[in-house]
């Protein structure tokens, strides 16, 4: 994956608009479980009280509160507190704390500094609800009590019944009250920041109660403030989400496109000896199916690789600022977690490396299928290729099945542990919340954070059995990208003339070629000329090296040793481009191109007219049968011409080189799928339009009848020139043009 980082370039803006929108998304996702903790921990049990600081209270709670703080904090408590009674209370007042017809009562001041008002009273609240709620009622036979505590707990179980202990307080000497608080506090501690802040909570719930206030007012204002940030959050998470999505998705899709694109041209580009490097099907394969699995982890990247370490980060560092002794959890399920990702690793990466391969066989044998239908069925072979597809596809279907079945039998373990974790949670966490060391909503976001983590974990790991098999395809494309073509253009090229201007059109100096790796030559010094506005034949036998000796000219591969000229200028001297502009080809097997017959013949020449459509049309003699089709030059021909006959393909080949009014026409075998008659009738139209143009004919063929007419023969023998001249010459001095001959005609028609 990594080799192929040049084409995230062009996306490095919205990969860094997602990685901020990811960091967003996962704030956004871990603010949810410290809402949801509020909601339970302060809107429902706490009854939608924040603190212990009081808005109002009685001045007789006041005075119990008084006892317990020390000078400093008292004077705290009535620099942030105004008094109000009957006389002084307005109606707002006596709206909102009805009590205070009765009783004086103390109100908050707007610009009071609430944290230090909670730092002045935490103390003493905690000793008044705990006096309160008999909290120090302890069993003096306990054994886990220090002394202090125990005289403390006979102490409170000596007293006589309806006396005021806050009364009993105000009559102890101050050093042993600060005794008895300092006792209280260690017990209260016990318990936890989080439980007594609910105990403060609690306490001033009930003041509002007495005081007359509306405390389901207070409640119901909290839970819709907190539930309304929270659907607030939750939504713009999903926002960023999509956000997201969409910005990955056009990202993955365009660094495919350009992708996708590079390879085609790149294989575009391909000489004759890539070509043999790659088979067909592999470069099918790798062009499609493994740009997608690329495209597809790249989308993943985007959008779980990056974003499953900030959320688990993010989870970790909130479960530490928790209260929850409960991280070790944690790391158990992510250990078992660990083993089963490691187990299907194991198992699952070597399919998906043979998959990628059983993939490039599969396509092979369709390729095979579909082209050698005909042949197929001429020899009722349809079995016997169907039990090959078969077992091709069974073998993908095996691979895929257990591929599918590891990975669909890792996702329920995976949850059932997930799953569990959630049960051990609850289970120690109840023990927590019952010893008052946490609180129900500290363990509901426990249990979220730690779900975050595990399931950010599970993404990571999930990801890293499909970044293996993407890699493997991100290979195989880049084997192709990084493919260097042994055909190369000249650094400065030579320009040809638009018209032939040297005598010698085409010439072979001492030429010798092999193919790649091969041991031995397959063409010998091989040397000759075709002359400007002649035809030039070659004859042989199969293997001769005719169409070889054909693509040396195109510069579909390069000679291994000797020069070939154009026009008197060295081939490799001019561009791949301008070289074939100038020349006009047909291949041995005649190919055509899903349109019509119109598109096919201005492949050559987009420019071409009607008119020079139907002069090409009527020198290769396929003017008649197109008369005949309704549409014209607009029939449609599918995809490698299979609708029109072996004859009138070749035909139509034929009349798309002469559309491009060439220096140079190239046919290579191109007239034996023609009869007799026809070949006659095209090759005499073939010649009066070569010799009217000046332009240079180079004809391969297997037939005799077809070379006759030839200016010049040149005779192929095992890579080798044997014979050349015309054909009366040939027939008097070269023997292999004498076996050939004589093996397809008579002496008469010689």
């Amino acid at each position: 994956m990594w080799k192929l980082r040049n084409y995230l370039k062009p996306f490095f803006s919205s990969i860094l608009i997602i990685i901020v929108l990811l960091f967003v998304q996962a704030m956004c996702e871990l603010k949810m479980p410290d809402y949801m903790s509020d909601i339970v921990n302060i809107g429902i049990h706490a009854n939608g009280i924040e603190d212990g600081v009081f808005n109002a209270i009685r001045e007789s709670e006041v005075n119990k509160l008084k006892i317990f703080m020390t000078n400093d904090d008292i004077d705290v408590f009535y620099h942030s507190y105004q008094k109000f009674d009957n006389n002084t209370a307005n109606e707002s007042i006596i709206g909102k704390y009805p009590i205070v017809k009765e009783e004086p009562i103390y109100v908050l001041k707007e610009q009071a500094n609430s944290e230090k008002v909670k730092r002045s009273i935490s103390d003493a609240e905690t000793v008044v609800m705990a006096i309160h709620q008999g909290f120090i009622n302890m069993d003096s036979s306990t054994n886990n009590l220090s002394d202090e505590q125990k005289k403390l707990a006979e102490m409170m179980q000596s007293l006589p019944q309806n006396v005021d202990v806050f009364t009993m307080f105000t009559q102890m000497p101050k050093e042993h009250v600060n005794k008895i608080v300092s006792e209280i506090l260690k017990v209260s501690a016990a318990m936890g920041e989080s439980t007594l802040n609910s105990i403060q909570a609690q306490y001033v719930y009930e003041e509002y109660t007495a005081l007359g206030m509306d405390t389901a007012k207070i409640q119901y204002m909290y839970l819709f403030d907190k539930g309304g940030k929270m659907l607030l959050v939750a939504l713009f998470a999903g926002l960023t989400a999509i956000g997201v999505g969409f910005l990955a998705s056009r990202a993955g899709a365009g660094f495919a496109r350009n992708l996708r694109k590079d390879v085609f041209c790149k294989v575009e580009g391909f000489s004759d000896e890539e070509f043999n490097k790659f088979s067909t099907n592999t470069l099918i394969t790798r062009t499609t199916n493994d740009i997608q699995q690329t495209q597809m982890v790249f989308i993943m990247v985007l959008r779980v690789v990056i974003f499953a370490p900030i959320i688990g980060i993010g989870a970790v560092l909130k479960i530490m600022q928790t209260n929850a002794d409960m991280t070790w959890i944690i790391a158990l399920v992510i250990v078992i977690i660990l083993g089963i990702m490691i187990f299907a690793f194991a198992v699952v990466m070597p399919k998906f490396k043979i998959l990628q391969k059983l993939m490039d066989n599969l396509n092979g044998i369709v390729r095979e299928i579909l082209d050698g239908m005909l042949v197929i069925r001429a020899f009722n072979n349809q079995k016997q290729e169907k039990e090959k597809f078969k077992q091709a596809n069974k073998k993908i279907m095996k691979t895929n099945v257990f591929t599918a079945r590891a990975m669909s039998t890792l996702m329920p373990f995976v949850m059932l542990v997930m799953n569990c974790a959630t049960v051990l949670i609850v289970w120690v966490g109840s023990h927590q919340v019952d010893d008052g060391l946490i609180q129900i909503g500290d363990m509901m976001a426990f249990m979220q954070y730690a779900m975050q983590i595990i399931m950010a974990f599970m993404m990571i790991t999930m990801i890293s059995i499909m970044i293996p098999r993407a890699s493997v395809a991100a290979s195989r494309v880049y084997e192709i990208l990084q493919t260097k073509s042994n055909i190369k253009d000249p650094e400065n090229p030579i320009s040809l003339p638009k018209e032939n201007l040297n005598e010698n059109a085409i010439e072979f100096k001492d030429v010798c070629f092999r193919y790649p790796n091969a041991e031995e030559d397959i063409l010998k010094n091989i040397s000759f000329t075709a002359q400007t506005g002649k035809t030039t034949a070659f004859i042989g036998s199969t293997g001769s090296g005719k169409s070889t000796l054909m693509s040396l000219i195109l510069r579909f591969y390069d000679v291994s040793s000797g020069k070939v000229l154009f026009n008197g200028i060295d081939i490799k001297d001019i561009t791949q481009y301008e070289l074939r502009n100038h020349i006009g080809y047909v291949p041995q097997k005649g190919m055509l191109f899903s349109g019509t017959i119109a598109s096919n013949l201005k492949y050559a020449n987009e420019n071409a007219t009607k008119e020079d459509l139907e002069k090409a049309a009527q020198v290769a003699q396929a003017l008649e049968f197109i008369e005949e089709k309704e549409e014209g030059f607009d029939y449609p021909i599918t995809q490698q011409g299979t609708n029109v006959s072996g004859g009138q393909r070749q035909r139509l080949s034929i009349a798309r080189a002469l559309i491009k009014k060439a220096n140079l026409y190239i046919f290579d075998d191109t007239f034996s799928a023609l009869d007799f008659k026809t070949d006659a009738k095209l090759r005499k139209a073939l010649y009066k339009l070569c010799q009217e143009k000046n332009s240079t004919v180079l004809i391969v063929a297997q037939r005799i009848s077809t070379i006759m007419q030839a200016d010049k023969i040149i005779v192929l023998d095992e890579g080798e020139i044997v014979g050349s001249g015309t054909h009366q010459q040939l027939l008097k001095k070269c023997k292999v043009y004498q076996e050939i001959a004589y093996s397809q005609l008579s002496k008469e028609e010689l």
